[in-house]
């Protein structure tokens, strides 16, 4: 997410960095730059103008004139603004008592509204919450089905001991009509429900539209009225822009709602939504979906972001979610292997795994400061994954545990055909993980930040090739997590 906009930024603060000490002509420059790629982002013309005048007027104060690096000054100032801009952080989720906490779930069709009810729930699942989902989209064909269908999911996903139950009445969908009491009808049996059988949390899939009309805010209008929701969350596609942030302006209008939801942002989106929203509605971001499994929703960090945006990567966000799909017994293990430097195709599969659970490869690669600009050729990557794995699944086991009997021609031919690979591709793997073998032995006495450091080196392959042996590398407990946050911060302040 946001390529072009980082890839703009990065050349601007480049332009800056090479020219010494600057001057008031560069800034103004610089300042141009800046406001054509946040216009390109499709990011809202007032947002734009309100954004770039303060970075302006800070800019040009004597601080950064007078600067021996007046790059790195530029960048202090975008970043802090981008923070302030789309911040602040408020991604919890008020629980009231006694329970349950409605939350009203509200936007156009095509946002994933739907979807994102499923990773709420799972969300508030892995946060020990017994949740009920009750579809009150009654419009939309199948919009009951297809929620039962993301519940179900959930329930089955095991991330957390905690109940997630759905509430449906499909035979509702055929009396609906134009008749608005009919989903008021079905929210508040849901919500007799929810007390009755001690749910903490009661989330409404309620309808949504094409576009704004009267008859969707009537609607939402009648369950708003009839349940008092807790906590009214709005669904926007970061995909669409400006559109996205009028339309949130107009939901806000009449439904002063309490938070925004940004769905797809894993996508190539050019982020306009994602910096505009909270500006225009007021509302803070709460959450931001990067992907389509259950646990694809993330609590939205504006500080995280913004380092993201300018190529500065979100090491806190990448340790996060090591420490979720990594196993710390698994991770301790291997890293006892790999400083007595046995490492197996095994364990090279095992860290393939670990690393694709984590997220797509593109996006995990962003989190590293400074690999920004070797993320845009890894599109192709994850298919070649699936190959590497085909590849080592037709060695046998012995070949798995002992690659040097790889060596022999007559090996690499029959693993080729087997996987449907060619020779030279068996070949470069092998060469990949005698590089990754390496690395590893020489990386597995060293903390997580300087691994990191090591990783900022790589491009490319390289860059790919090390991100696998990142997926391994153990957490060791809440306490080095905590650590690495903390060290993060100073480097960030220095």
């Amino acid at each position: 997410m946001f390529n072009a906009l980082s890839d703009r930024f990065s050349k601007t603060f480049r332009n800056l960095s090479g020219r010494g000490r600057i001057s008031e002509a560069n800034v103004r420059e610089a300042m141009e730059e800046i406001r054509q790629a946040l216009l390109e982002a499709d990011v809202n013309l007032d947002v734009v103008n309100g954004f770039c005048d303060r970075i302006q007027k800070e800019a040009l104060g004597e601080e950064i004139l007078q600067s021996l690096k007046p790059g790195q000054q530029m960048t202090h100032i975008v970043h802090q603004q981008l923070v302030e801009l789309m911040g602040p952080v408020d991604s919890h989720v008020m629980l009231v008592d006694p329970p349950p906490t409605v939350i009203m779930l509200c936007g156009l069709q095509g946002t994933g509204k739907t979807t994102t009810c499923g990773k709420l729930a799972a969300y508030l699942k892995r946060n020990g919450r017994n949740t009920l989902v009750c579809a009150a989209d009654l419009q939309r064909p199948a919009a009951v089905e297809q929620l039962r269908v993301v519940v179900e999911g959930v329930q089955t996903s095991g991330k957390g001991n905690a109940q997630v139950a759905f509430h449906g009445e499909p035979d509702k969908c055929a009396e609906y009509g134009t008749a608005t009491g009919v989903a008021i009808g079905v929210c508040q049996r849901a919500l007799k429900r929810a007390r009755s059988e001690r749910f903490d949390v009661l989330i409404l899939d309620t309808a949504g539209r094409l576009h704004i009309d009267d008859d969707l805010m009537k609607e939402l209008d009648g369950v708003r009225y009839a349940l008092n929701p807790h906590q009214i969350y709005l669904v926007v596609d970061a995909m669409t822009g400006q559109d996205a942030v009028q339309s949130a302006s107009a939901f806000n209008d009449r439904m002063a709602v309490d938070g925004v939801i940004l769905t797809k942002l894993d996508s190539d989106t050019r982020g306009g939504a994602a910096l505009s929203v909270k500006e225009v509605t007021g509302a803070p971001i709460k959450f931001i979906g990067v992907g389509e499994g259950h646990d694809a929703l993330e609590e939205f960090h504006p500080e995280r972001m913004a380092g993201r945006i300018l190529g500065m990567g979100d090491v806190v966000s990448l340790v996060e979610k090591a420490q979720q799909e990594v196993d710390e017994e698994e991770a301790e293990a291997m890293a006892e292997r790999l400083s007595k430097g046995q490492f197996t195709m095994n364990d090279f599969v095992k860290q393939i795994r670990s690393l694709r659970r984590m997220g797509p490869l593109k996006q995990i690669m962003g989190m590293i400061p400074g690999v920004g600009s070797a993320i845009k050729n890894l599109d192709g990557h994850e298919g070649q994954l699936d190959r590497l794995e085909a590849i080592v699944g037709s060695m046998t086991n012995n070949e798995r545990e002992e690659a040097t009997l790889l060596k022999s021609k007559s090996r690499v031919r029959r693993i080729a055909r087997g996987s449907g690979a060619s020779g030279p591709e068996v070949n470069k793997l092998l060469k990949q993980f005698e590089m990754i073998k390496k690395m590893s032995t020489q990386m597995a006495g060293m903390g997580m930040l300087g691994k990191m450091k090591a990783m900022k080196g790589m491009q490319g392959e390289d860059a790919m090739a090390g991100m696998e042996q990142l997926a391994g590398m153990s957490t060791r407990g809440s306490t080095k997590t905590t650590s690495v946050k903390k060290k993060f911060k100073k480097r960030k302040r220095r």
